[in-house]
């Protein structure tokens, strides 16, 4: 099992020919360097697809390294400089901001797609076909007794409830402890706990009365292992979709997913170049990875915000 708070770096290294003159395919001019991603392990597929088509596409000799140590993770890497990039999957905290204030590194944030969180249970069990925000809450809250799944609800089994959630650093862990449990990181300790959200899914897929979440791509990824679970917050049961993520009608759990870029890093002109490859290619590979991506002209506007931030 991975232990939260280290960064895993996934084989998205990518060293490309050595630097030379001219330009790529592209139009672009050839690069040399290396550019630092880490953070959410939601946003990671996505950026790992940027680094993969980013390597394929230039000319140049950059190394971009895509790692995931959760949210919480990469911003702590981030605002000590290590990083150029950081994946997120909330907004920066406050106490974040202080920090990376403090250590004087200023960023810009851009949002790169939407996402929904997936309650997920064993394929095999055939009594849970929904679950409200309230039961969850039962299930999730801080000094939560619950332990069999007849406490959740009159008529599920006298079984024992095996749960499974993301870390404490991660943003997916911070999001759903908010819009289940009313408070950011709020939440009953006693589950099993990963930044890997493959562990998470492994974990479910082995315990026939488990129950747990993580983002929507990863159920998408491993649908045939699982068992998605409709959220009835409020207005009846919304199983989570393209359609339903893009509008809001998964409530309370959909969510926008961000990356934040050092604005002295941009200074390079590979992590520039990187970048602007992001905002562009999003649109694209954000729902191969299973996310939904925005509409175009949200992508335009950040592109816009970029170029004006990079403008000599």
């Amino acid at each position: 099992m991975n232990r939260p708070g280290f960064a895993i770096f996934a084989g998205v290294t990518l060293c490309l020919a050595a630097c030379g003159g001219g330009a790529d395919a592209g139009g672009r001019m050839a690069l040399s360097g290396k550019v630092e991603i880490d953070g959410s392990s939601t946003v990671f597929p996505i950026s790992e697809a940027i680094a993969e088509e980013f390597g394929r596409s230039s000319g140049g000799g950059v190394q971009a390294s895509v790692a995931y140590s959760g949210t919480g993770g990469g911003f702590k890497r981030f605002c000590a400089g290590e990083t150029d990039i950081s994946d997120a999957s909330r907004p920066i905290k406050d106490s974040e901001k202080d920090t990376c204030a403090a250590a004087g590194v200023e960023y810009l944030t851009f949002e790169v797609g939407l996402d929904g969180l997936a309650v997920v249970v064993n394929p095999a069990n055939d009594f849970v076909e929904c679950l409200s925000v309230e039961e969850l809450r039962k299930v999730w809250e801080p000094g939560s007794t619950v332990k069999k799944w007849s406490e959740v609800r009159a008529g599920f089994p006298a079984e024992d409830i095996k749960l499974y959630g993301p870390g404490t650093n991660s943003g997916t862990f911070d999001y759903f402890t908010e819009a289940i449990n009313g408070q950011e990181d709020a939440s009953r300790p006693d589950y099993t706990a990963s930044e890997d959200d493959n562990v998470l899914v492994q974990g479910v897929e082995g315990d026939h009365y488990s129950l747990g979440y993580f983002g929507f791509a990863y159920y998408w990824e491993n649908r045939e292992r699982l068992k998605i679970v409709p959220v009835n917050g409020g207005a009846g049961c919304v199983t989570p979709t393209e359609a339903t993520i893009t509008s809001g009608e998964y409530r309370p759990l959909s969510r926008p997913l961000f990356i934040y870029v050092s604005r002295a890093s941009l200074a390079r002109p590979e992590v520039k170049a990187f970048v602007e490859y992001y905002l562009e290619q999003a649109a694209t590979l954000v729902p191969e990875t299973g996310y939904v991506a925005l509409d175009a002209a949200r992508y335009q506007s950040a592109r816009d915000a970029l170029a004006q931030a990079t403008a000599r």
